[in-house]
C-alpha cells in the first residue's frame, strides 16, 4: 500500500504491466509461428508444446526435445532465441529492477524512518538537528525515558541515525507542514542547534504554528540573540560565552568568590577556589567553614577530579570547592575570602575565537590580568597588548605570553586534538601550572585529562546541560559542572521509615544527600540520623556514573 501511493510507483508499475503484455505478444506470435513451420514440415504438435518450446528456446534452455528439421525453421528457432535473449535475459531483469524491486525497496526503507510522531506521544523533545551537543543531550533523555524526536530532511541521513538507535522522524524543518506531523502542539520543548540563520527560520516557523511551545535555540554571534528571540525563541544560549566565562571562573588567578552555577529548592550551588586564602593547608574540619559562614562543602575537584568530601581532606592550592547555602550565607562567605588576591602574573589564553574571547572578558572582569595567543591577528581586535600574535606550539611565542610565571593556562581552540597537543605541550613546560581545556566531543574529555590538564570543560556537555535544566525547569535534574550534577528525587517507597545511616545512599550509589525538603521546608546537610518520611524529596550531588547508579535503584517516574 505505502508503495503505491506515490505517483512515479504507480506509473513505474503500470510501464512494467506493459512490457509484460509486450513480451506475452511475442511469445504468442512465436507459438503461432512454431505451428505453422511445423505443419510445414510435416510434423504435428499440441499448443501446449508449442507454448513450452517457445519458453524453452527464448530462455536459452534448449532441452532439444522438439527441433525443426528445414533451414526456415533454424533460422526461425535463431530469432527466437536472439528475441528471448535481449527480452528475457537482458531488458526483463533491467525493466523489473528499475521499476519494481528498487522503488519497492526504497518504499521498505522508508517504512523504516517514520514520518510522523504517534499521536499517543505527547510532552516529547524535538530536535532540529544532530550535532555533538544534540548527541550528548539525546544521551540524557534516553537515561531519564524523556521522549524525543529527530527531524531529518535526507531519508539516508534518517536511515543512518535510525540505525544507530536514534528516534527520527523523516521531515523537512523548512515545510510548516513537517510540524504538525511532528506533534508540535503536544510536544515539551524544540530544540534547534543548527546555524543562526537556520535557527531563526525554524523557530518563526515554529512560532506560527505553535505559541505557548518553549523553543530553545543556540547563537553563535551576540548579535544574533536578539533576532532569535523576534523569532520566537523562549532561551537563546551562546555555548562559546558560557564556556569560555566558566573555564575563567575555574582558574586559580581569580579571586575566592563563591559563583554560583545553579540553584534547587532555593538552595544554590556555588564554586569557589581556595588558593591564596587562609584555608589552604588546613582540613576541611579545621576549617570551619560551615560554622563561620552557615555554607556546607559537598564536593571538591582536584586537578580534574571531582570527589565527595572527608572532614580529614587538606585543602591545597589546586582545591576548587563546590558549596551549597542559601543567598545570606554565601554573602558571609564572600565577605571572608574573596578580599584574597593571588596571582600577579597574567593567566595565558591559547586560542581567541569565541570560547577564548568569552574567558579573556571575564577575566577582565575579574579584574585578573591575562594574554590571549592566536596566529590571525585580525582576533586581537580591542585586546591591546594583552593579545600575542603567533602559534602557541612555538615556544618563543609562549615566552612572550609569560608562561614561565603565568598560574594558570587555559585551552581553546576548536580541535579536541590541537587541545590535547597544547595540553602536553604546556604540561611539558611547566609541571606546576593549572591547565584548564575545552573539549567540543564530549568523548574526548578522559583523553584531556590523560594528557594533563586540570580541568575539562566539554562543549556538547555544558550545551547539554542547559539543555536538561530548561525541560526540567530545575525539577529532577540540575548540571552543575563537566561530569557532575545535582538530583532532585522524590523518596522511594522502599526508603520510608529509615534512618539516613541506613539506608547507605552513598555507599551504594556514590551520591551524596545535600538536603532533604519536608513540607515546604528545607534541611540543609540533614543529620544522618534524621528519619526518612514518604514526602520527602531529596536534594542529592554525584558524578555522572553516580546517578547511573542511583537511576537504576530508584528511577524517578516521568
Amino acid at each position: 500500500m505505502h508503495f503505491l501511493q506515490p505517483a512515479s510507483s504507480r506509473r513505474n508499475v503500470k510501464l512494467l504491466l506493459r512490457f509484460v503484455g509486450v513480451l506475452a505478444l511475442i511469445i504468442t506470435a512465436f507459438t503461432v509461428g512454431f505451428h505453422v513451420l511445423m505443419i510445414h514440415e510435416g510434423q504435428q504438435h499440441s499448443w501446449i508444446s508449442g507454448f513450452y518450446w517457445t519458453l524453452v528456446t527464448m530462455s536459452t534452455l534448449g532441452f532439444g526435445d522438439i527441433t525443426f528439421q528445414s533451414d526456415i525453421g533454424r533460422f526461425f528457432s535463431v530469432v527466437v532465441i536472439l528475441t528471448g535473449i535481449l527480452f528475457l535475459l537482458v531488458l526483463m531483469p533491467f525493466t523489473f529492477i528499475e521499476f519494481f524491486y528498487s522503488p519497492w525497496m526504497k518504499a521498505q526503507q522508508e517504512l523504516r524512518a517514520p514520518r510522523e510522531v504517534p499521536s499517543t506521544v505527547s510532552d516529547h523533545v524535538i530536535l532540529a538537528n544532530y550535532d555533538p551537543v544534540a548527541a550528548s543531550f539525546i544521551k540524557r533523555l534516553d537515561k531519564y525515558n524523556v521522549r524525543y524526536f529527530l527531524a531529518v530532511k535526507s531519508l539516508e541521513k534518517a536511515l543512518d541515525y535510525h540505525d544507530a538507535g536514534v528516534s527520527v522522524v523523516l521531515a523537512d524543518m523548512n515545510d510548516p507542514a513537517a510540524f504538525q506531523f511532528l506533534g508540535i502542539n503536544r510536544a515539551a520543548m524544540l530544540v534547534s542547534t543548527s546555524t543562526d540563520v537556520v535557527n531563526t527560520s525554524i523557530a518563526f516557523t515554529a512560532r506560527e504554528i505553535s505559541q505557548n511551545l518553549p523553543i530553545i535555540a543556540t547563537a553563535s554571534s551576540v548579535d544574533s540573540i536578539d533576532v532569535l528571540e523576534l523569532a520566537g525563541c523562549n532561551h537563546v544560549i551562546q555555548l562559546g560565552e558560557l564556556l569560555g566565562s566558566s573555564l575563567a571562573r575555574r582558574t586559580i588567578a581569580t579571586d575566592a568568590q563563591a559563583h554560583v552555577i545553579g540553584e534547587v529548592d532555593g538552595i544554590q550551588f556555588a564554586e569557589a577556589t581556595a588558593a591564596g586564602t587562609p584555608l589552604v593547608g588546613k582540613s576541611l574540619l579545621q576549617s570551619k567553614v560551615r560554622e563561620q559562614t552557615g555554607v556546607i562543602v559537598i564536593g571538591v575537584w582536584e586537578r580534574g577530579t571531582f570527589r565527595l568530601p572527608k572532614i580529614e581532606d587538606l585543602i591545597t592550592e589546586r582545591t576548587v570547592f563546590l558549596l551549597a547555602g542559601t543567598e545570606e550565607q554565601f554573602a558571609i562567605y564572600n565577605g571572608l575570602f574573596c578580599i584574597y588576591h593571588r596571582a600577579l602574573a597574567p593567566v595565558v589564553i591559547i586560542g581567541a575565537g569565541r570560547v577564548g574571547r568569552a574567558a579573556a572578558r571575564s577575566l577582565a572582569q575579574l579584574e585578573t590580568d591575562f594574554r590571549i595567543v592566536d596566529k590571525n591577528p585580525e582576533r586581537g581586535r580591542g585586546f591591546g597588548e594583552n593579545f600575542i600574535c603567533g602559534s602557541a606550539a612555538d615556544f618563543h611565542t609562549l615566552e612572550r605570553a609569560g608562561i614561565a610565571d603565568a598560574p594558570a593556562v587555559i585551552v581553546t581552540t576548536h580541535e579536541d586534538d590541537m587541545n590535547i597537543y597544547l595540553t602536553i605541550y604546556c604540561r611539558k613546560l611547566r609541571a606546576d601550572i593549572q591547565i584548564l581545556s575545552r573539549s567540543t566531543m564530549e568523548s574526548n574529555t578522559p583523553r584531556l585529562h590523560r594528557a594533563g590538564a586540570d580541568l575539562v570543560m566539554s562543549y556538547a556537555t555544558m550545551g547539554a546541560g542547559i539543555l536538561f535544566n530548561d525541560l526540567c525547569k530545575g525539577g529532577d535534574l540540575l548540571m552543575i559542572a563537566e561530569g557532575l550534577y545535582i538530583f532532585r528525587l522524590q523518596l522511594p517507597p522502599q526508603l520510608a521509615g529509615l534512618m539516613l545511616r541506613e539506608s547507605k545512599i552513598r555507599e551504594k550509589t556514590g551520591c551524596s544527600l545535600v538536603a532533604l525538603r519536608r513540607a515546604g521546608e528545607m534541611k540543609l546537610s540533614p543529620s544522618p540520623d534524621i528519619i526518612f518520611e514518604a514526602s520527602d524529596f531529596l536534594i542529592l550531588v554525584g558524578t555522572a556514573e553516580a546517578e547511573e547508579s542511583l537511576l537504576k535503584m530508584f528511577r524517578p517516574e516521568h
